[in-house]
């Protein structure tokens, strides 16, 4: 680290004292990517309305005794969007959620790439200590993506399968990853606050960003009684460069050589809605050349259980018509994944889309696969467990090329394909 150069960031300057109310620490904390993540970082803490903790402390990993830590002062917003909302306690009683708290939102910026970073919300030695790494400019990287698990506090288990996923992912790759990406219905019902508070307590929020995208759970509160993407909003501090009205859920991020553009399903039912989430994506990949282009959305590209088109149908001409190279997807909880595509043939890689969608990752949501009766010619791999389906996917972006493999539960690899780079 060049210890001669200071860290500039939003209203920031050198942390001595940060006073905290003691009743009140932060919490539903999360690490989210930049619009350039080699340079910045956002974070989103929660508080009680009362407490006090309106700013962070960070520095790099190596800054042990936190002598060169910075601090960053948040925007605070009281949030509402989830009070009183029907819900379940972990006990499985039905109960109206009081869910009233401050939003605390901060963008570290001026960061060093490819550099671990830690955190905290006191200059208390004792505070918990998250951690965050930044991307690198270009070269290899790993992320884990994952989806699907639902998390239900009165079934915990959801939770510890997909977590302990994560954690086979490690040891598959060696090391831990730079960056966790999901693709949506990470809440059984994101309009229950509580779920996404007692999800983001695990260990892999407090290590790495995450970055990810809105489900139909996430979406939703219990029995459908409301639909708003703000659930997912607040629960996020996304980069706030999507469109009106998905500002903050549809947005787009550099990381390393990939240009990533995250979708909201939710929003583009219909075809005006559709029209204007691929007006803004093209708009996106033409303001921001990068070597690979990858699109998230969560509802699947094909129906894994027989292969007919699903979202396929809505966007491959696009993808063809500028150049997307990986689109990865969610929702139907069998993996389903394709070479390139282009024109609706496969191609030798040098032209399409590989498109990629993952399993669930909870033990008791996943499909049972059917007899294959579409698009044989297009789909090369499926794969489900069954019901009780635990899966998730390796990333490593290495030079020009982008490969991902499918784990099971044990770690062992079921099927892999590389995207070469094109550009």
């Amino acid at each position: 680290m060049n210890r001669s150069i200071i860290f500039v960031c939003v209203a920031a300057f050198c942390l001595y004292t940060i006073a905290e109310n003691p009743k009140t620490a932060p919490y539903t904390v999360i690490a989210n990517p930049g619009e350039q993540a080699d340079r910045s970082i956002r974070l989103n803490w929660h508080t009680d309305p009362d407490g006090n903790t309106p700013a962070c402390l960070f520095t790099h990993r190596t800054d042990t005794d936190w002598s060169e830590a910075c601090r960053v002062d948040a925007e605070r917003r009281l949030c509402t969007a989830y009070d009183s909302l029907f819900s379940k306690l972990p006990n499985n009683e039905d109960w109206h959620e009081k869910a009233r708290f401050v939003r605390n939102t901060a963008q570290l910026d001026n960061l060093d790439p490819d550099t671990e970073y830690m955190y905290r919300f006191t200059d208390d030695s004792t505070d918990e200590i998250r951690y965050f790494k930044t991307a690198p400019t270009s070269g290899k990287w790993t992320a884990a993506i994952i989806s699907d698990f639902h998390a239900y506090t009165p079934l915990p288990r959801r939770v510890d399968a997909a977590m302990a996923m994560l954690d086979t992912l490690e040891s598959a790759n060696h090391a831990p990853f730079d960056l966790i990406l999901h693709a949506g219905d990470v809440c059984a019902w994101g309009g229950s606050y509580s779920f996404w508070k007692d999800l983001y307590a695990n260990r892999q929020f407090k290590n790495y960003v995450w970055a990810g995208v809105n489900g139909n759970h996430d979406n939703m509160a219990r029995g459908y009684a409301r639909q708003t993407n703000e659930f997912f909003l607040y629960a996020n501090n996304n980069p706030e460069n999507g469109y009106e009205g998905e500002i903050g859920v549809c947005y787009h991020f550099r990381y390393g050589d990939v240009l990533f553009i995250m979708l909201n399903n939710e929003n583009m039912r219909d075809e005006a809605g559709l029209s204007k989430a691929q007006t803004w994506v093209r708009k996106v990949i033409a303001g921001h050349p990068a070597p690979f282009v990858v699109v998230m959305e969560h509802y699947q590209w094909f129906f894994g259980n027989n292969g007919k088109f699903s979202q396929y149908e809505r966007w491959h001409n696009l993808f063809d018509e500028c150049g997307v190279d990986l689109a990865i997807s969610g929702n139907n909880h069998i993996y389903a994944r394709t070479n390139a595509i282009y024109k609706n043939k496969e191609t030798d890689g040098k032209q399409g889309t590989v498109y990629v969608q993952t399993p669930s990752s909870d033990n008791g949501r996943g499909r049972t696969l059917e007899e294959w009766t579409d698009n044989q010619n297009l789909i090369k791999f499926r794969w489900s467990e069954g019901p009780n389906t635990v899966g998730a996917l390796l990333l490593k972006a290495e030079s020009g090329a982008l490969s991902l493999t499918l784990h099971d539960r044990s770690g062992r690899q079921i099927d892999s394909v590389t995207v070469r780079r094109k550009r």
